[in-house]
């Protein structure tokens, strides 16, 4: 049996799943994201010759399969968010980015030293990788396909979430990069900080804020506003376009030395401004779409392979602790007074996904910096990752759901009291 022929076959597998398994699972207390871990699971442990999955092994190649995986999802969560952008209108998401994800940091960076041991810059590159939420993994809780429609308004959980994982995921950059100057020059802030809040603070954010905007403006003008046939894209519903567009807009970042997460995401939004009922942003979501539930397959394959073998029970608490406490406690503390009901407020807090995210800037920070304690990283984030798939996954759908009902009872009576009243 040849190996790369049992390799294509798998991943044929996969991509057909991918495409049958939402509408198998609709409704269901069971999330993609775990069919595809535990379908990881089985073929690597099944079949022993498969290409090793291990992250440790293979950094640089763990770098390029998780930043693909992100930006292709960022595009997909910028893409089919019907809300326009506005300081009320998102005012959940920016208490989340600015109170809710620091807090993050903050308390996984002092557990990660306090109790799981971690030296200082490893422990501020643990709670940095795990801040953000996860665009990939966390669709069950997310908006739907874009609409269009002015009248469909989007539920306040599944749009600060899906916002949330669209932004957090570029501003939490900032703080992978303070870890690799503190690995790289000395816990003592004299020493970087200055340069750190200049260059990788300000001046990647303004750069990767302006060309998202701006490649997205020019790919919204050719994709609806052309008068070109031939070169009105939109026209043609070819969902491959979306890869370039990811693509394009951030190699150019990339290159212009900016954070390229936020250039994809906003370049999405930047597109969906440009025309937002048109039908071609279904295509494009849906492409995009297909392509994210892929690599949870290799998060199953990694962990089979030893992934979590380094852990300690210290840091399997810690992990715990992220899911469980810091992520609902801090968010919920930052929802306080914005928009929503109190139930609303606490899903958001707990469905704080991680992913796919958590793994690129570990795998980025541990090739651009000397870290102590690498393989204890990658296990503590890997069972935070996994816990998440798990605990989330189940729970997404029943709470989800009674969300639904109450916020449809919450619409029949205020038409019923429009009636009365008219």
């Amino acid at each position: 049996m040849d190996l790369f022929d049992l390799t294509y076959g798998l991943i044929g597998v996969g991509a057909l799943l991918a495409g049958l398994l939402p509408r198998l699972l609709a409704g269901r207390p069971l999330s993609l994201p775990i069919v595809f871990l535990g379908l990881g699971m089985a073929a690597f442990a099944a079949v022993p010759g498969l290409p090793d999955p291990d992250p440790i092994a293979h950094p640089d190649l763990a770098v390029h399969l998780t930043e693909i995986g992100v930006i292709v999802a960022l595009m997909g969560a910028g893409l089919k968010l019907d809300r326009p952008v506005g300081r009320k209108a998102w005012a959940s998401t920016w208490r989340l980015l600015a109170v809710a994800m620091p807090l993050t940091i903050a308390a996984m960076a002092f557990l990660g030293w306090w109790w799981a041991g971690l030296v200082p810059a490893a422990a501020l590159l643990l709670g940095s990788a795990l801040s953000p939420t996860d665009p990939v993994l966390a669709s069950d809780v997310q908006v739907g396909e874009p609409s269009g429609d002015p009248d469909e308004e989007e539920d306040e959980v599944r749009f600060a979430l899906t916002s949330e994982a669209g932004l957090n995921d570029a501003l939490a950059f900032p703080f992978v990069m303070a870890a690799i100057a503190m690995a790289t020059l000395g816990a003592a802030p004299s020493g970087w900080v200055g340069g750190w809040l200049f260059d990788d603070v300000l001046l990647k954010i303004v750069v990767g804020a302006a060309a998202g905007l701006l490649v997205g403006r020019l790919l919204g003008l050719m994709f609806f506003r052309t008068r070109s046939t031939t070169m009105n894209i939109a026209s043609h519903a070819e969902g491959f376009i979306a890869l370039a567009a990811t693509f394009l807009a951030y190699g150019v970042t990339e290159v212009a030395g900016g954070y390229g997460f936020l250039a994809v995401f906003l370049c999405a939004r930047s597109i969906r401004a440009s025309e937002r009922s048109h039908e071609y942003h279904q295509v494009l979501h849906n492409f995009v779409e297909q392509i994210e539930r892929l690599l949870t397959v290799l998060l199953g394959g990694a962990v089979v392979r030893g992934l979590l073998a380094p852990l300690t029970w210290e840091a399997a608490a810690v992990a715990v602790a992220l899911v469980l406490v810091v992520r609902p406690l801090v968010a919920r503390l930052s929802l306080w007074g914005g928009p929503g009901t109190g139930g609303q407020k606490t899903a958001i807090a707990i469905f704080g996904i991680r992913g796919i995210g958590s793994f690129y800037y570990l795998a980025y920070a541990t090739t651009h910096a000397p870290f102590t304690g690498v393989d204890l990283l990658w296990a503590t984030t890997g069972l935070v990752v996994v816990v998440s798939v798990l605990v989330h996954g189940v729970a997404a759908s029943p709470i989800m759901n009674r969300l639904d009902r109450a916020r449809a009872r919450a619409r029949s009576q205020v038409s019923a009291a429009e009636s009365r009243s008219g």
